[in-house]
């Protein structure tokens, strides 16, 4: 008996699933990385428009979560939801995942609190969006 509990075999599993994701339940949406955006934005206006130190470092704090959650929604869509022919059709595609997903990051909002490169990351999301709902129709 011992010997079956300490055979990897018996914990392997007996039937394999595949999905594109954890729980394959086909909802994608940009809004979710446009919601997160717009807190991004918010959090930035906020911290400008305060002069108190320890609001300033929550906004801060919550801001860069929030960017971290921009980056997780876009690469959903990018690496779930758009397959090859998606690609094909819409050759800007994959620059504009990479240039949306940089503004999200260190180098974009994560990393600065200037509004104007939040707005910037609203707009990519805004392409993606009209070319996600071109292949929902």
């Amino acid at each position: 008996m011992l010997n079956r509990i300490l055979n990897p075999r018996f914990l392997a599993p007996r039937n394999m699933a595949y999905a594109h994701c954890d729980l394959p339940c086909g909802v994608y949406d940009p809004a979710q990385a446009r919601i997160e955006a717009e807190s991004v934005k918010a959090c930035m206006t906020k911290y400008h428009a305060s002069a108190d130190a320890e609001f300033k470092a929550r906004a801060i704090t919550i801001k860069e979560a929030r960017s971290n959650l921009v980056k997780e929604h876009l690469w959903v869509l990018w690496t779930d939801y758009f397959k090859a022919p998606h690609f094909e059709k819409y050759p800007q595609l994959n620059d504009l995942f990479n240039q949306a997903t940089k503004l999200a990051g260190a180098g974009g909002t994560k990393g600065t609190v200037d509004v104007a490169v939040a707005d910037e990351l609203l707009g990519k999301i805004d392409e993606i969006a009209a070319i996600y709902w071109e292949t929902k129709s």
